[in-house]
């Protein structure tokens, strides 16, 4: 399994490089001012960030358990982007309406929007993760 600094490496790399990314495109695809959605951004990543260690973290640990590793298959890879994504969305609902002054339903399209942004991008950060920092348990099974 990964080490607790590499799963801080993991967390933080993430969330950088998801707001570099996330914070112009947003603003311009809601018409918001950058500013207002980096404040939704910074607030959602470091939420997300403590939500990534745990979450990731618990997913690795029931792996071992079920599977006896934590090498994951596509299915796999698309199951644990699709339930981060889920738990996250319950918990930023409520900041988006009340810190952007939109209603419910409004929140609910931007941070579903936001979701499938982060959906695709966490399946391929981590893939691309995943080949770069390759766990070495992993390369003793890909030569047995």
């Amino acid at each position: 399994m990964r080490t607790t600094r590499d799963r801080i490496r993991h967390a933080i790399s993430f969330e950088i490089i998801g707001l570099a990314i996330f914070t112009p495109l947003a603003s311009f695809v809601f018409g918001i001012p950058v500013e207002h959605i980096g404040v939704v951004g910074i607030v959602s990543a470091t939420l997300a960030t403590g939500w990534n260690y745990l979450y990731n973290l618990g997913f690795d640990h029931l792996m071992q358990k079920y599977r006896g590793g934590t090498q994951k298959t596509m299915a796999l890879r698309v199951a644990h982007a699709v339930l981060f994504e889920l738990g996250l969305l319950i918990v930023l609902l409520p900041f988006i309406a009340w810190y952007l002054g939109v209603s419910l339903m409004q929140a609910l399209v931007m941070d579903i929007s936001f979701a499938l942004f982060y959906l695709v991008y966490a399946f391929f950060f981590n893939l691309a993760y995943d080949r770069i920092f390759p766990l070495p348990e992993w390369q003793k099974e890909a030569k047995a």
